[in-house]
This record gives C-alpha cells, sequence and structure tokens, in this order.
C-alpha cells in the first residue's frame, strides 16, 4: 500500500529500523510504497504489525515471540528485538582447552603458556571465605616439540576427598561424608558429578586428555568463587582478579599470582602460533572453517561459534 508524507519512501518504517533502534534521517524526498501507520515492512516486503517483526541471532531469523535460551539467559523476541533475563540460580561454566586457552565463568578469554600447577576454581578466596569446600587445579606441562604447554592432569580437592584425573584414567582416595560424588565414564568423556548439599553443585566434563569444563550451581550467588576460572559475578571486566584480591593488569600477572608453587617459574606470554608458522595458517584456516560450514549450521544459533573458530586456527 501507498502513503505519502514529507519524505515519501525515504524513511519507510521497516522491521530493521525498529532493531536498530535508529531513527531514520532522510536527507530529500523520495517516491515510493511504504506501509501504512502502525505497521512495518519486513525482510519479505510484506506490512506486519511490530509484533510480528523478527529477531536475528547468530545469523538466523527468529520469528516474534521467540524464546530464546542462551548463555543462561531467556530472551524473548520482541518488536524486533531480544529482550533478555537471567536464569535463576544460573550455574556458570568455564572451560580449559587446548595449549591453555581458557574461557572464565564470565566469557573472558585468555591464553597462557606456563609449566606449573595452577588454581583454576576455588571457594577458599582470602579473609572473607569461611568453611572452604572445594579446589580445582591443572598441572601444567610442555607438550609437543613446539615446546608450548597443556594440561597433564586435573586434580580436585574436597575436604578430605582427592580426586586426580590423568593419563585417560582418574584415582579417588581419602573420604569426605558431605560430598556425594557421582562418577559417569564414557569413550570420550569423564563426567564427575559433585553436590554439596546447601552449599553448591560441581559438574566437571574431562576429555582425558587436556580438556575440562567446569559448571557451578551455588545456593547463593554470595558465595565468594575465585582462581583462573574468575569470580563468576557477571562482569569478565574484573576476572584478572588475583590472588592478593586485586585486578591485575594484564593476563600474565594474573595467571602467575595463581601458581600453587612460589618456586614454580613465572608463566610467558603465549606466542601466536599464526605468526611463528605464517605457511601454516592457510591450511589451519582451511581445516578449521568445518566449524563454520553447514556441517555445524543447527549449532550456529545456540552457540556462537566465531570464538571456537579463531582458537582453532
Amino acid at each position: 500500500q501507498s502513503s505519502e508524507d514529507k519524505f515519501g519512501a525515504a524513511c519507510a518504517p521497516t522491521c530493521q529500523m525498529l532493531a536498530t533502534g535508529i531513527d531514520c534521517v532522510p536527507t530529500k524526498c523520495e517516491s515510493g510504497c511504504v506501509c501504512p501507520k502502525g505497521l512495518y515492512e519486513n525482510s519479505d516486503g510484506q506490512c506486519v504489525p511490530a509484533e510480528e517483526c523478527p529477531c536475528d541471532y547468530a545469523g538466523v531469523s527468529y520469528p516474534g515471540g521467540f524464546e530464546l535460551h542462551t548463555d543462561c539467559k531467556t530472551c524473548t523476541c520482541s518488536q524486533g528485538r531480544w529482550t533478555c533475563q537471567l536464569s535463576t540460580q544460573c550455574p556458570s561454566t568455564c572451560v580449559l582447552y587446548g595449549e591453555g586457552h581458557i574461557i572464565t565463568f564470565d566469557g573472558q578469554r585468555f591464553v597462557f603458556d606456563g609449566d606449573c600447577e595452577y588454581m583454576l576454581a576455588t571457594d577458599d578466596c582470602g579473609a572473607n571465605s569461611s568453611q572452604p569446600t572445594f579446589k580445582v587445579l591443572t598441572e601444567n606441562v610442555i607438550c609437543g616439540k613446539s615446546g608450548v604447554t597443556c594440561s597433564r592432569a586435573i586434580k580436585i580437592s574436597l575436604g578430605g576427598l582427592f580426586i586426580t584425573m590423568a593419563d585417560s584414567n582418574y584415582t579417588v582416595s581419602g573420604e569426605e561424608p558431605l560430598v556425594h560424588l557421582k562418577v559417569k565414564p564414557s569413550p570420550l568423556n569423564l563426567v564427575l558429578d559433585i553436590d554439596i548439599p546447601g552449599r553448591l553443585n560441581l559438574t566437571l566434563v574431562w576429555n582425558k586428555h587436556m580438556s575440562v569444563s567446569i559448571k557451578i550451581r551455588r545456593a547463593t550467588q554470595q558465595d565468594a568463587l575465585c582462581g583462573l576460572c574468575g569470580n563468576a559475578n557477571g562482569n569478565m571486566k574484573d576476572d584478572f582478579e588475583t590472588r592478593s584480591k586485586y585486578v591485575a593488569s594484564n593476563e600474565l600477572e594474573f595467571v602467575n599470582s595463581w601458581k600453587e608453587s612460589p618456586l614454580c617459574g613465572d608463566a610467558s606470554y603465549a606466542v601466536d602460533p599464526c605468526s611463528l608458522n605464517t605457511f601454516r595458517r592457510s591450511w589451519a584456516e582451511r581445516k578449521c572453517n568445518i566449524i563454520n560450514s553447514q556441517t555445524f549450521a543447527a549449532c550456529h544459533s545456540k552457540v556462537y561459534h566465531l570464538p571456537y573458530y579463531e582458537a582453532c586456527v
């Protein structure tokens, strides 16, 4: 349908305009067809009410009213925009993978190169810590001919209970009456489900090599967390909090503060492998591009895949 105003079709109302929230700034009048007042043109050229305007996420279009569950949030498509709410008692997940790659509980990403034992996560966080219940450490060693480091073992301490995951296997020693432990082995992964009633629930998924994810659900968000996995307070800007309770100015200072032994040498900056081996970059990009391909297309609407592609390269 056509309509006339001061600028004609120059500022035709569209769903895209509604989604961005940017007002049109016309420079001159243009002739053409525009939607009647109160309707917006969608990508198919149809005039629809604002409630039917779609929302985009990770390159996929979702209809108005659609609920998307991602990153521990529930997001609803409303008038071309996502409105999101944080889930209650939301679990936080930290991931250690590859050659020193870490994604903190709050989503901060960094890479380090050190061959010591490091605290990944604990609730033993200094003066304000009462009754610490768990520690998760990674033992990093030099792996491969390139001299880079990776995780050789994951060690979990739960009061009097100790678990070590290394060499594709695990050992359990000691006991702790307050800890409920379930071990779920599979050909690809080893899953530990650790429950401390009234305090927290920990789920560790180890790939039996050098990658582990740590998911934690706390009874109250006020319980402090610290370590290389950060503090899980929803703010990635303060994730580099050191053992001394100040935010480090760089990731190297942060990493070295979480060494278990002060006698172990400091970590160094991780060398970008693409800068070190420029002739391998095109090969790596070709191999890693499967993450961006149709093979994983169904995952792209659930997980933002670009950081995984970059880490792969």
